[in-house]
């Protein structure tokens, strides 16, 4: 087995904290969980509401596989964490399906969380799978 690797992609967002935009070893990429941040101007307030921070979450998490030059296709399995989980769950929900073809929806778990870094929402990570 090979070492894994390490993935900073330029166009993604600045991270919260110390860490990899992604890491891959044996062709699986682990994506780390993205915030509704905008890669152009970190300090910028999030979008307001579940919808809107689920959809800047998303493009973050594409922009994450298009430097890796992965597609949404290529995801196998998600997580998402969101802090208000009876009053967002159904928001997102319906948000984050829209970015995935009819019957190709990675597995997936969601977890209600305490809380979030930079105040979020919702944070989105994913594991990918080179062809």
């Amino acid at each position: 087995m090979s070492l894994p690797s390490f993935h900073m992609i330029a166009d993604a967002p600045q991270p919260v904290a110390p860490f990899s935009h992604a890491a891959e070893i044996d062709g699986w990429v682990f994506l780390t969980g993205q915030m509704p941040t905008y890669p152009d101007d970190p300090t910028r307030a999030l979008p307001e509401g579940i919808e809107a921070q689920t959809r800047r979450v998303m493009d973050n998490l594409i922009l994450v596989l298009k430097g890796m030059d992965l597609t949404l296709d290529n995801v196998v399995q998600v997580r998402a964490y969101i802090t208000e989980f009876e009053r967002d769950y159904a928001g997102m929900n319906e948000t984050y399906t829209s970015y995935f073809e009819p019957g190709r929806l990675p597995a997936r778990t969601c977890i209600g969380v305490t809380g979030l870094a930079v105040g979020a929402l919702v944070e989105i990570d994913m594991m990918a799978r080179r062809p």
